[in-house]
């Protein structure tokens, strides 16, 4: 994610040049193409790809990988007059503002599409809907191999206690508890999310709407349980400064190939990366990210929501066929996907581990949103920016020896202020 104004040199020229080859390829075809910017790359986009590529309409469907970097390539698209007829953003916050900007069209879905409660809310602006869900993310989970951790533990004092008896048969050369992927920003949020909505929720929620207290107990109690786990010596492959280097996708080779570390946390979508880097023939599992209480504990979940920008009715028809249960049939059967469409049955599911997510997401639980995805401006968090940055240091003080105490205080003043700041940029 790039913040709001951040539109580098290099992002407009792409930008430029991708809507000038988009709008020549229309021409020289003598029909204009219906042009989709996406956040996905390699084996997502080829999904997509495919899912798209049965979609029957007079005009073909042209995919366009932005990464994760759409928000600076549509804005730049914007001021070049070619913004793609649909997009798919993973951030609802972008849904609003641009419908505040009125870059958006309303837009409506097929007879065959529902999602939980909650979550089609926030795509909503001015009384209207702007967006639709097209993918789900699960974001509660702590991946292992069965053979290296038999028993998961089921609280969150049972992970701390675990982490602290191998944290020290680390330091005599066992693998460590977790890995982390510190050096990727959202890793760290995704563990304050799920602390936080497993304490807090009703303060989580609060935060999420811009109308919560960053310096409040709530923030304060959800870092000091982060502060207790990981500042165990020997918690993680090579000490907290070596975290601080190590992106995700390592996280998990350390994990389920060179074995280094026990656990590892994040979303469904490791499974990906399982599957591009698994050693051997053992299958890792997961259990849900663990409770303070009693039962399973929070669930946070992510999406990709399609919208339609103020051109002709192509984008507005085609977002609405990809909300039909059977539109993502392609990706859903090719594996590493989870649809947020709770018309969608739960048998068309092969894979029996993402079945039961599946469940998960339509259960009891209360789920709430990825926050960081939800904040305003350049608070929601990118590469050295924002919350993304603010957890990153606050990791690199409590994996530093810096007393929890301090390292709280600062990490929360530096949210509060990180939040004024968004608001006064409204």
């Amino acid at each position: 994610m790039t913040p709001a104004g951040g539109l580098t040199r290099r992002t407009l020229l792409r930008a430029a040049a991708v809507g000038a080859a988009a709008t020549a390829a229309g021409c020289g075809g003598g029909t204009r193409s219906i042009q989709v910017a996406v956040v996905w790359s390699g084996s997502e986009l080829e999904r997509f790809q495919k899912v798209v590529d049965a979609y029957r309409a007079p005009a073909p469907v042209r995919v366009v990988s932005a990464g994760n970097d759409i928000d600076a390539f549509l804005r730049a698209r914007h001021l070049a007059g070619t913004s793609p007829d649909v997009a798919i953003l993973s951030r609802p916050g972008l849904v609003t503002e641009y419908a505040a900007k009125g870059w958006l069209r309303p837009v409506r879905p097929s007879v065959e599409y529902a999602v939980p409660i909650g979550l089609g809310d926030l795509l909503m602006a001015k009384g209207q809907r702007y967006g639709l869900w097209v993918k789900a993310a699960h974001k509660s989970l702590i991946w292992h191999l069965p053979s290296m951790l038999p028993e998961p533990p089921t609280s969150w004092d049972e992970l701390v206690s675990l982490t602290r008896r191998l944290g020290a048969l680390a330091r005599d050369g066992g693998p460590a508890p977790l890995a982390i992927g510190a050096a990727d920003g959202w890793v760290l949020t995704d563990w304050f999310e799920n602390v936080l909505a497993d304490l807090a929720p009703t303060a989580y929620d609060a935060l999420a709407a811009s109308e919560g207290d960053w310096q409040g107990r709530a923030v304060r109690d959800a870092l000091d349980r982060l502060a207790e786990l990981w500042s165990i010596d020997g918690a993680f492959p090579g000490g907290g400064k070596r975290a601080l280097l190590t992106q995700y996708e390592e996280s998990v080779i350390q994990v389920v190939r060179s074995r280094r570390a026990v656990m590892v946390f994040e979303a469904d979508f490791t499974a990906e990366v399982v599957g591009r880097f698994r050693g051997g023939t053992e299958e890792p599992v997961t259990f849900r990210f663990p409770s303070a209480g009693a039962g399973s504990g929070a669930l946070i979940v992510g999406g990709d929501v399609a919208v339609a920008f103020d051109h002709d009715r192509g984008g507005l028809e085609l977002v609405e066929w990809l909300t039909r249960a059977d539109s993502f049939a392609p990706w859903l059967q090719a594996g590493g996907y989870l649809s947020p469409n709770t018309t969608i049955a739960l048998t068309e599911y092969d894979d029996p581990v993402r079945r039961q997510l599946a469940r998960e997401m339509r259960g009891p639980d209360t789920l709430h949103f990825d926050l960081s995805d939800q904040l305003p401006g350049a608070f929601t968090g990118s590469d050295g920016v924002g919350i993304w940055r603010i957890m990153q240091d606050f990791f690199a003080d409590v994996t530093g020896g810096v007393p929890a105490r301090r390292a709280i205080d600062d990490a929360t003043a530096q949210l509060a202020a990180a939040a004024r700041d968004a608001g006064s940029d409204r």
